[in-house]
């Protein structure tokens, strides 16, 4: 009882003292080996018993956080992007921080490397990641077997799928198709992931036509189970008005429940940090603005036609609050997550329920 008492307290102490103490520490290793050892040790606490000490450090029930949007229910607002679990490892372990919901993925059929290493940079100047993971997964087969042990039946999760890099354009489609069917019994609500710049081939999912193709088609399969998913598109920020007024073309045209804007950013406008210039996804503090204003002109074009998820530099409470000031239905954190700590969670859900 000593030990797990010790363990306990020491389990709090490095949450409570994660900004002063424990990224500094954290932040002096490669990132991608810190986000793999990160991942040993919230599963070790869980192990030992400690996931009811996360709970309670983290965790609020308000009624009033509760959201319905595209038919479902979350507990609150605050999700978890994709991408920070891209396997479905750690989401049940994850859902006691207090997330509302859970996106696993980006998933595609085939198991796949990613692009080489090194491929994930911290900005520290700018709060901010550049990645070019490049769909590294472990493939559909294995992250299935991984949401099987599910224990947390409430918890909402979300499936980011997308294609395999070495995919030719012609069968596009189809690697969308096998994610979407293989994971349909598992997941709450889809998300077909066209935006990511960190894999090759992408051009054709930039265009209109083959983006409502695409979204026909998965509605059909979709329409072939008795039970229907949401399934939503997520897109850049770095689309200008045209390409916006376009979005919101293929959302009408195909009634598609939603989009995620957005994704992360080819820009490097305005960074200080001496690696700005590494080639990939920019997140965190930067794309904040340029999310929001993709949001609102979303939001205020369509006249709130479809409901979207805000995600892109949220690291404060004001940084949540303009996202859904601007027209987002729910909010999603990963960079934020990763240089604030986990009370960023928490202080954004009191302060939603507090407006």
């Amino acid at each position: 009882m000593n030990i797990y008492n010790e363990v306990a307290n020491l389990a709090t102490s490095f949450f409570v003292m994660y900004k002063t103490l424990i990224r500094p520490i954290l932040f002096l290793f490669d990132p991608e080996k810190v986000h793999h050892l990160t991942f040993l040790f919230l599963k070790a606490m869980h192990n030992l018993g400690l996931g009811g000490l996360i709970k309670d450090l983290y965790q609020v029930n308000i009624p009033s956080l509760k959201r319905e949007v595209f038919g479902i229910t979350f507990p609150n607002p605050v999700g978890l992007a994709a991408g920070f679990d891209k396997n479905a490892l750690l989401f049940d372990e994850l859902s006691n921080f207090g997330f509302g919901f859970i996106e696993i993925g980006t998933v595609t059929p085939k198991p796949q490397q990613g692009n080489p290493k090194k491929r994930l940079f911290r900005l520290k100047k700018d709060n901010a990641i550049i990645n070019r993971m490049g769909f590294n997964n472990e493939g559909i087969d294995a992250v299935i077997k991984n949401l099987q042990r599910r224990k947390n039946k409430n918890l909402i999760v979300g499936g980011n799928i997308g294609k395999n890099t070495q995919t030719p354009p012609e069968n596009y489609t189809q690697d969308y198709i096998t994610c979407f069917k293989a994971l349909h019994p598992y997941v709450d609500y889809f998300v077909l992931n066209v935006s990511c710049p960190n894999v090759s081939s992408h051009a054709k999912l930039t265009d209109k036509d083959y983006l409502i193709e695409l979204i026909k088609v998965v509605q059909k399969e979709n329409k072939s189970f008795a039970v229907q998913k949401p399934i939503l598109l997520k897109i850049a920020p770095d689309l200008n008005t045209l390409q916006l007024d376009e979005i919101i073309e293929i959302v009408s045209e195909t009634k598609i429940e939603g989009v995620i804007a957005t994704n992360t950013s080819v820009s490097r406008e305005g960074l200080l940090s001496e690696n700005k210039k590494e080639w990939g996804g920019l997140s965190g503090k930067p794309i904040a603005d340029k999310s929001t204003q993709v949001i609102r002109y979303l939001h205020k074009k369509s006249n709130g036609a479809f409901p979207i998820i805000g995600v892109g530099g949220i690291h404060s409470v004001q940084d949540a609050l303009d996202k859904i000031e601007a027209g987002a239905s729910l909010i999603q954190i990963y960079t934020g997550f990763i240089y604030e700590g986990p009370s960023l969670i928490k202080k954004i859900n009191k302060a939603i329920s507090s407006t």
